[in-house]
């Protein structure tokens, strides 16, 4: 992977709630294409929850209902006090402080409290069940959309995006619709509960604070405008410093080894450079948001104190009404911030759902015959009858393409990069289908097999190898799920694995890390080797199965696999002609087309493509 790809998709990482977030709305999000649609289809994947949400908004309103009537009930006290004492300064007959009605009043503000905790509580603890379980089951079906698409979407689409969907957009999805669904709805109610207590208050008072509005909107437009180009560029820079380190990393030795130290030192300080300038700038300017939305909440305070001064001196309002609506001021200032910052967190929730929803919408392998036949024992007889294939419309790989291969036949596939070597044996496995023509194995089309019993007799070893997490006993028991110990351990003494393996530590049981790179490149071929040995296919598939091996153990690997295939259908992919010499046809491909057949004498005596191919290899050996 280059650079760059490494850095965009370093980037995608280090999306929402990445390095220098900052404040939600002044973050730079990733916008859906159809918020829309993608919203009224989320809704719709709510519906087996629609009593549990309903529970949610009711006790999310009831909550905010309590912590709003609070202030109220204070500033009722408040009155009562200051009564008591302007009564008694004024040595007013009978004058004291209701101590019991404040203390009443006080006990029942508590009570209010706790029962709003008590709803709140309610309402997290089932929202992040809902939402838990939302997304647990999104996640499995789309676990279970990937068993089913098609080799062509793996190959189109690179394997960092779909795993950033799997992990970092299922994780946004989580968060926010534990966190944010129940914040908006809390903050919509305190909006227009604190607006009308205020109204119930003093409408003068509360047109004075809405004077403040405009220019908090203002505010935070400016600064969502300002920084979001910054973010952006934090975003990108981070990406390309992510992966100018990955690379530096895992190619340390190459750096070394032509002494670029000092130029890769360069790159990252000035990507590094790049980096702190966007990311000074961008949580400067979120930085001083808060203080100006305080100034801003201040003023509105000035005008409360004020005109509420001037009401109490008229006795159009009582002094504790001013305490109240003051507390009401500063709730009321919070819900439009929360609003502002979870505007942006659903457009990246919705950003994040519709990238799933894109993988949940593509086109699945063609359907099953609703008949499919049973594979039963396969004797291996192949054959292509009038084959054509290509992946783009407009760019023909392989036309009219026969070839008939008898069972227990070796064939070896020879050609340049790109002849269509490969091609064939993801037809002959069915990870693509034909566009014209028929594969047949011992007699019928493969399209009438199921493709999990059709795929099960054929064995592979890729030059890629492919090792997971775990022991080698499990690696080489992924071929056959029901093998016992002796069956794993003579596939490994056959693949020439045994000795190796029984050098270790702890044998069989070593674990193999994600990358199996605690042992060799040469050794992790051998125990795939292995595997296929234990999978005992009717059909037996290598595409320079050797390749990663040493000369000697190349010599023991083939003198096994000649074992291995005898009475199996063998098809062999080569680069290395000294590999194939044994071969009972070998077939010469150019530009999906089969140039040359025959067997390897026939083919030197011909003098023609294959010739040529051999004598470069053996003239190349020589030097």
């Amino acid at each position: 992977m280059s650079q760059n790809q490494r850095g965009a998709s370093s980037a995608h990482r280090g999306g929402p709630g990445g390095f220098g977030a900052g404040p939600g709305f002044a973050r730079a999000v990733e916008k859906a294409k159809n918020p829309r649609g993608t919203l009224i289809r989320l809704l719709a994947e709510f519906k087996p929850y629609r009593l549990r949400l309903t529970v949610v908004v009711a006790a999310a309103i009831l909550s905010t209902i309590f912590t709003i009537w609070s202030p109220k009930i204070l500033g009722n006290a408040t009155t009562v006090l200051f009564r008591g004492f302007v009564a008694i300064l004024h040595h007013a007959p009978g004058a004291h402080v209701q101590f019991r009605s404040i203390a009443r009043d006080l006990i029942f503000v508590a009570v209010l409290y706790l029962i709003s905790a008590g709803f709140s509580y309610v309402q997290q603890y089932i929202m992040a069940g809902v939402s838990q379980r939302l997304t647990f089951q999104l996640r499995e079906r789309l676990m279970e959309k990937l068993n089913r698409l098609p080799v062509q979407f793996f190959d189109n689409h690179p394997h960092g995006d779909v795993l950033s969907r799997f992990v970092n957009d299922f994780d946004n999805i989580s968060s926010t619709l534990q966190q944010s669904l129940g914040q908006l709805i809390t903050s919509i109610v305190t909006f227009g509960g604190v607006f009308i207590m205020m109204l119930t208050i003093s409408p003068l008072m509360t047109v004075a604070v809405l004077v403040t509005l405009p220019l908090s909107f203002g505010l935070t437009a400016f600064v969502v405008r300002r920084s979001q180009g910054y973010f952006r560029s934090q975003r990108r820079q981070l990406g390309i410093l992510n992966g100018h380190v990955e690379e530096s990393y895992t190619g340390h030795a190459i750096i070394k080894a032509y002494g670029h130290e000092q130029r890769a030192i360069e790159q990252f300080d000035d990507i590094n450079a790049e980096l702190y300038e966007s990311s000074w700038k961008s949580q400067f300017i979120t930085g001083i948001i808060f203080p100006l939305m305080n100034v801003i909440g201040n003023l509105g305070y000035v005008f409360v104190s004020v005109l509420g001064g001037i009401l109490v001196t008229r006795r159009a309002i009582q002094i504790g009404d001013i305490q109240a609506f003051i507390q009401y001021t500063r709730q009321f200032s919070q819900p439009i911030t929360q609003m502002a910052s979870i505007s942006n967190i659903i457009q990246s929730l919705l950003a994040s759902t519709e990238r799933i929803f894109e993988i949940l919408d593509q086109p699945e392998e063609t359907a099953e015959t609703p008949h499919a036949a049973a594979v039963s024992a396969s004797r291996g007889h192949v054959s292509f009858q009038d084959v054509s294939f290509r992946y783009q419309p407009d760019e023909p790989l392989i036309e009219d393409f026969s070839l008939d291969v008898p069972a227990g036949a070796t064939v070896a596939i020879v050609g340049p990069t790109g002849a269509g070597k490969t091609t064939l044996v993801n037809l002959l496995m069915r990870f693509y289908d034909v566009d014209r023509g028929h594969i047949t194995v011992d007699g019928h089309d493969i399209r009438d097999f199921p493709r999990q019993e059709l795929r099960r007799t054929f064995g592979m070893v890729l030059q890629e190898t492919w090792l997971f997490y775990g022991t080698i006993r499990d690696n080489i028991g992924y071929g056959r799920e029901d093998a016992a110990e002796d069956a794993i351990v003579r596939a490994a003494v056959l693949a020439r694995a045994d000795h190796f393996i029984r050098t270790l530590p702890e044998g069989y049981d070593t674990m193999l890390n994600e990358e199996a790179s605690n042992i060799s490149q040469g050794q992790r071929q051998l125990l795939t080797i292995a595997r296929a040995f234990l999978a005992d296919p009717a059909i037996l598939i290598l595409d320079e199965a050797t390749s990663n091996v040493d000369t000697r153990t190349e010599v023991a690997v083939q003198q096994a696999m000649t074992e291995l295939m005898q009475g199996r259908t063998s098809f062999v992919i080569a680069h290395r002609l000294s590999t194939i010499r044994e071969a009972d046809i070998i077939l010469v491909m150019d530009h999906g087309r089969i140039v040359e057949e025959g067997s390897h004498v026939e083919l030197l005596a011909q003098r023609g493509f294959y010739y040529d191919l051999y004598q470069s290899q053996f003239q190349k050996a020589v030097i």
